[in-house]
């Protein structure tokens, strides 16, 4: 999995525009301005973690991973925005459910900073999240995954 955050549209501007709308934008975006035929595979906000790629296709959000990785889009531009709390609740609520489909731990968890060929910042609180999403898991599948255990 690779997260990143959309920087725009920032956090306060998400609710902005009701969810079947912004799908479209985000769609209309993606295939028109930047020429893609897919996108990330979800845009994780605080009221939804909204599917937009089949996470059985390859999408487009890492230059380097696009064929060997989910990508997440966390709402909010975290170098200006705090990140809000109903995101990273969301973030750790998707991860969990995919890294245990995956039969994996948190800790392949990739940043898209972390792309040798990306071009631009997008930060991003990777410590924290994988801890919070090993914490989760154990709780979510007592037994199967100890918290600090899950490093496949």
């Amino acid at each position: 999995m690779v997260l990143h955050n959309t920087a725009s549209p920032t956090f306060a501007q998400w609710h902005l525009v009701p969810g079947p709308q912004r799908r479209l934008n985000l769609q209309k975006f993606y295939r028109n301005d930047r020429h893609w035929s897919v996108g990330p595979h979800l845009f994780i906000a605080d009221d939804f973690i909204w599917a937009f790629t089949p996470l059985t296709t390859p999408g487009v959000h890492s230059p380097s991973r696009n064929a060997i990785s989910w990508g997440g889009e966390m709402e909010g531009d975290f170098a200006t925005e705090p990140f809000n709390p109903g995101v990273m609740k969301n973030t750790v609520a998707a991860l969990t459910t995919l890294y245990a489909a995956l039969g994996k731990g948190p800790t392949t968890l990739k940043l898209h900073k972390e792309d040798p060929l990306t071009t631009h910042v997008c930060p991003g609180k990777k410590a924290q999240i994988v801890d919070l999403v090993q914490t989760r898991m154990a709780e979510v599948y007592p037994g199967e995954h100890a918290p600090g255990t899950c490093n496949v």
